[in-house]
C-alpha cells in the first residue's frame, strides 16, 4: 500500500469469522488484505490464533482464557452469535460485514440486511442480498441460485434452469426485479 493510501476505521467492510471449515486460505487472505475489525467466536479464534490473525473481538457471554491481548468481548446476551455480532456491527456504524460461516441459515441475516451490507462466504459460495432492480455485468455460464422467497420475478440476462437456479446466457448485464424488499442470492466463487 503506497503512503497516500489512508484507510479509515470502519472504512472497510468488518470481517466475521464463524468457521473457516471448508475455506480457501487465499480467499481468507483477500478479506485481510485492508486489516478489517474481525470478529469471531471462542472456538474459531483458536484456529484463528494458529494462522496468527490478530483478533479484535470474540462473541461469548463469557471466555475460558485470554488468547490474544487486547482482545474486546461481546456478550451475546440470549441472541444467536451471529445476532450479537451484527448488532454490535450496526450499533457501532459499521457500513458493511464479511461473513465466512460453513453452514448458512439466512434467518439469522434477514433482520439485519436492510441495516448492514452482508456478504456471506461459505464453501465456494458467496451469497448477499439485493434491492429490486439489481444488476450486474457477469461473464456467459456463471451461476446463480435465488435463496430467499421472490413475488413477481422478472430476470434479464439469465435463464432459468430450475429449483430457483440460473445461468448467464451471455457476457454482458443481468438484472432481478421482484417485489419483496430484499432477495438473498448465491453465486459461485
Amino acid at each position: 500500500m503506497s503512503s497516500h493510501h489512508i484507510v479509515r476505521e470502519k472504512q472497510e467492510p468488518a470481517l466475521l469469522l464463524l468457521s473457516l471449515n471448508n475455506f480457501s486460505e487465499e480467499l481468507l487472505g483477500q478479506l485481510l488484505e485492508w486489516s478489517p475489525t474481525v470478529i469471531t467466536t471462542p472456538l474459531v479464534a483458536e484456529q484463528i490464533n494458529a494462522y496468527e490473525i490478530k483478533i479484535d473481538i470474540i462473541i461469548a457471554d463469557a471466555l475460558d482464557e485470554e488468547l490474544q491481548s487486547d482482545v474486546k468481548q461481546i456478550p451475546q446476551n440470549g441472541a444467536s452469535q451471529t445476532g450479537a455480532a451484527l448488532k454490535y456491527l450496526i450499533q457501532n456504524d459499521y457500513k458493511a460485514v464479511n461473513v465466512v460461516t460453513e453452514t448458512v441459515d439466512l434467518t439469522d441475516f434477514i433482520a439485519f440486511a436492510p441495516l448492514i451490507n452482508i456478504v456471506i462466504y461459505s464453501g465456494n459460495q458467496k451469497i448477499y442480498a439485493v434491492n429490486s432492480g439489481f444488476s450486474k455485468w457477469k461473464p456467459a455460464g456463471e451461476n446463480f441460485q435465488l435463496l430467499s422467497v421472490h413475488l413477481n420475478l422478472q430476470t434479464s440476462g439469465l435463464n432459468d434452469i430450475g429449483s430457483n437456479k440460473f445461468v448467464t446466457i451471455n457476457d454482458g448485464f443481468i438484472s432481478l426485479k421482484f417485489d419483496n424488499e430484499l432477495l438473498f442470492i448465491s453465486e459461485d466463487i
